[in-house]
């Protein structure tokens, strides 16, 4: 083999496809940077948007912001893994990286809610590449074998986040003012110059090469043009329609333009073939097959599962922001254990199927105990149930991940790392939304009960007619409202609105509204266990899964080589 590089070329890793260990890791600390860089804005973000909507007099619409985001990032998860399979991922990657820092630049100069969410669109266009391209480019570099080896990286990474994002999203939240802005405006600014040095180090360490698509480049503009009419309306819906109403005329509407928008996607990618943006010819693959079908459920028990724990943790049990973030610790160290784990298992022996099989039982029984809990369950307890939850969702996420990689040729590498990400996230999405759904359609009825229940106790009595309590302080207010037949709908609709007020409550008072919701999210997290049961059952449906012994470059170098 000849190459225009000089003497030991063509043993370079450009030039064989093959890279030693010590190549692997400075690669990935830029990979890890950018990831990073997607994983901490999330939980940063989640933990300040409260604080960020009360400043821009904007609380009502927050929700917004949050779907302007998702609805960029899901949609262009795909793109970014086909483009990357045509053009190379290193300039793609530094090109999302830049869009997701002036993104978040803009942000920080929003001075409403529809500017900030207009401008987390424009940063969600970035942040659909971070996490697909990482993936996709560990998967050109890296055996699927060897790589569950580099798994502890990418988990001590996201649970790095997992604990620091609460943290400093907390920290700028309560700064009124921090080097003459508003606090909450470095939510957005610290992703500058983390960003900054992503880009310097990709530029420095990511020296990937890309193998050019044989014969003219077909672009699925028309496939991703039909996908964002599809997705858009019914993201749009499933985070707006429980304040709209399912079958509101706005819903029924989104429903409509979505499917027609998927039914044309889906006849245009049958046209396109393999150019496609999600070619149809993966699904005949059984082993891609039952990994998407899984991905879809295990990201919809997951996100909408995960969702709710630092909501029990706060409106249950009175933790702040930050605590909260501490408290999910159980769960990113059951992540990170049984990610690591199972990988050095899957390095040496090969075997992987049995994985997302005991991971998704593992998911379901974290949440049917989950089920299980109450307002005055221990939080020993509870994150006991949550190491459990972990240890389930560290067996699914990177087998899932590493089968479908092996399952198509080197070439779609991409296009199989995003579609696995896009089909995970849009369960989740979906999750989510109907988690929530059921989740406050039922908390008011729950919390009626349990003031009903708790209003026979020597301890509620004692409170109730406690004449040192003022009309019109909150306890005051409460009482007043509940003792009230025809007004008792209404502290228990404030509460829905503003949980804060729990915790402005005497005890005794505030117990029942714990219950309420304790009640009300046990039946999310059953119903979720049920929707974990069901990625079980695709799952034994798993054919033998042989992972390739070398990696995708490795193998398309392979491939230039034969006659």
């Amino acid at each position: 083999m000849t190459s225009d590089h000089g003497p030991g070329a063509a043993t370079s890793p450009e030039a064989t496809g093959e890279y030693s260990h010590a190549q692997i890791l400075t690669i990935l600390s830029g990979l890890m940077l950018g990831m990073f860089l997607g994983a901490l804005d999330q939980t940063i973000v989640s933990t300040s948007i409260r604080t960020i909507a009360d400043d821009l007099q904007g609380l009502s619409i927050q929700a917004w912001v949050t779907t302007a985001y998702l609805i960029t990032s899901t949609v262009t998860t795909p793109i970014y893994g086909k483009l990357g399979d045509l053009y190379g991922r290193k300039k793609l990657f530094m090109f999302a990286i830049t869009l997701f820092i002036l993104g978040s630049a803009l942000c920080s100069f929003s001075t409403s809610m529809y500017q900030l969410a207009a401008f987390r669109a424009f940063q969600g266009l970035g942040a659909g590449g971070l996490f697909t391209l990482v993936l996709a480019i560990v998967g050109d570099i890296v055996s699927p074998r060897e790589r569950a080896r580099y798994t502890g990286y990418f988990m001590a990474m996201f649970g790095t986040s997992s604990v620091l994002g609460p943290v400093i999203g907390g920290f700028f939240a309560g700064r009124a003012q921090l080097l003459g802005m508003a606090g909450w405006r470095w939510v957005f600014l610290v992703n500058v110059p983390i960003g900054i040095a992503a880009l310097f180090v990709v530029f420095r360490t990511l020296h990937v090469h890309h193998r050019p698509v044989p014969g003219p480049v077909r672009i699925d503009w028309w496939g991703a043009g039909w996908l964002v009419v599809g997705l858009v309306p019914l993201l749009t819906v499933a985070e707006q329609g429980r304040d709209w109403g399912w079958t509101d005329v706005r819903s029924v509407a989104a429903y409509a333009i979505g499917a027609v928008g998927l039914v044309a996607f889906v006849a245009v990618e049958a046209r396109m073939g393999a150019a496609a943006m999600i070619p149809l010819s993966l699904f005949r693959i059984p082993a891609a097959a039952v990994s998407i079908g899984a991905s879809i459920i295990v990201g919809s028990a997951m996100f909408g599962g995960i969702m709710l724990l630092p909501l029990y943790m706060q409106i249950v049990h009175g933790a702040s922001p930050t605590q909260s973030g501490f408290l999910m610790l159980p769960l990113v160290v059951g992540l990170m254990v049984s990610s690591i784990g199972s990988g050095q298992i899957i390095s040496r022996t090969g075997r992987i199927r049995i994985f997302p099989i005991i991971g998704s039982s593992l998911i379901v029984i974290g949440l049917l105990l989950l089920s299980r809990t109450g307002a005055d369950t221990a939080l020993g307890v509870v994150m006991a149930m949550m190491f459990v939850l972990g240890m389930g969702l560290g067996l699914c996420m990177q087998p899932l991940l590493l089968i479908m990689q092996s399952a198509v040729p080197p070439t779609q590498i991409g296009v199989a790392t995003s579609s696995a990400t896009f089909f995970r996230q849009i369960g989740g999405t979906l999750g989510v939304a109907v988690f929530l759904s059921i989740l406050f359609g039922s908390v008011g009825g729950n919390i009626d009960a349990a003031v009903k229940q708790d209003s026979q106790t020597a301890a509620w009595a004692q409170v109730v007619n406690d004449p040192n309590i003022s009309p019109t302080s909150i306890d005051g207010q409460v009482i007043a409202s509940l003792s009230n037949p025809t007004a008792n709908g209404g502290v228990i609709a404030q509460v829905q609105n503003d949980s804060s007020i729990i915790d402005q409550m005497n005890p005794v008072l505030a117990h029942p509204f714990k219950v309420g919701y304790a009640t009300s999210m046990d039946t999310v997290f059953l119903i979720a266990g049920g929707v974990g049961m069901l990625a079980l059952l695709i799952l034994l449906r798993m054919p033998k899964v042989e992972l390739r012994a070398t990696s995708a470059a490795a193998a398309a170098r392979a491939m230039d080589a034969s006659p």
